[in-house]
């Protein structure tokens, strides 16, 4: 039964869950901003002292590797690589929209979410990349991926052959709702998902029974698209 802390912060959510033999059994989280840096360390503690569970009796630590914001995602990678090495335990990475779909899998189970058939239906979890840009992927309803991971400005002809094919083309996440303006009306279900450690549970169990470990030395998040620096617009001198 292996015991697992998962850290999601590639968004404006910062999130910690813990699970145990890929069951969640706490779960910390915040959506008020990037504060990732301040709350992360805090609810890691919590969530350990909640449980009582000292961090020496992990098996693992699971994080989302991206894409999604750069300095969310060093900061998540770097907490979870600093106590994996303090604490000679593995690491394990989770694709941050593979995570993102097994949310909307759980919310659909429990009844939130409004999909006429989720095992018929084409998912596509985004988050934002600015402006009329997602990083995306598309999903079946078994959560199987169609497609890879890519970085898309968003046009009327985005994912024509989903949109168009049998099954609800469903959208969710943080760069979904700029989405339905842009993408043919009537063909396209947004619904409300938003990213959540909570997604990690699974996958990092499968990866744990697997033995899918990263290199901790050496592991740097999927960020996808290069980090750019823009000057800034306040003059200081």
């Amino acid at each position: 039964m292996a015991l697992i802390l998962c850290i999601e912060t590639g968004t404006d959510i910062c999130s910690v869950a813990l699970a145990r033999g890929g069951r969640l059994i706490s779960l910390r989280e915040s959506t008020q901003g990037r504060d990732h840096a301040r709350q992360l360390g805090v609810y890691v503690e919590e969530i350990l002292h909640e449980n009582d569970i000292r961090a020496d009796e992990l098996d693992a630590v699971a994080v989302g590797k991206g894409p999604g914001s750069y300095t969310g995602l060093r900061i998540g990678v770097s907490l979870a690589k600093g106590m994996c090495y303090a604490l000679q335990i593995p690491l394990i990475a989770v694709g941050s929209l593979e995570a993102l779909v097994r949310v909307a899998a759980e919310d659909d189970e429990a009844g939130i979410l409004d999909i006429d058939d989720f095992a018929s239906a084409r998912l596509c979890p985004m988050i934002d990349a600015r402006r009329m840009e997602v990083y995306a992927q598309v999903f079946d309803g078994r959560l199987r991926p169609l497609t890879e991971v890519a970085a898309s400005v968003v046009t009327p002809d985005s994912f024509s052959e989903f949109v168009s094919g049998p099954g609800e083309f469903v959208i969710f996440g943080g760069g979904a709702a700029k989405c339905l303006d842009v993408l043919p009306k009537g063909r396209v279900k947004w619904v409300d998902v938003t990213p959540s450690a909570r997604g990690l549970v699974t996958p990092a169990q499968e990866a744990f029974d697997a033995g899918r470990f990263e290199d901790i030395a050496y592991f740097e998040p999927f960020y996808l698209k290069d980090f750019v620096v823009t000057e800034s617009k306040k003059k200081f001198f």
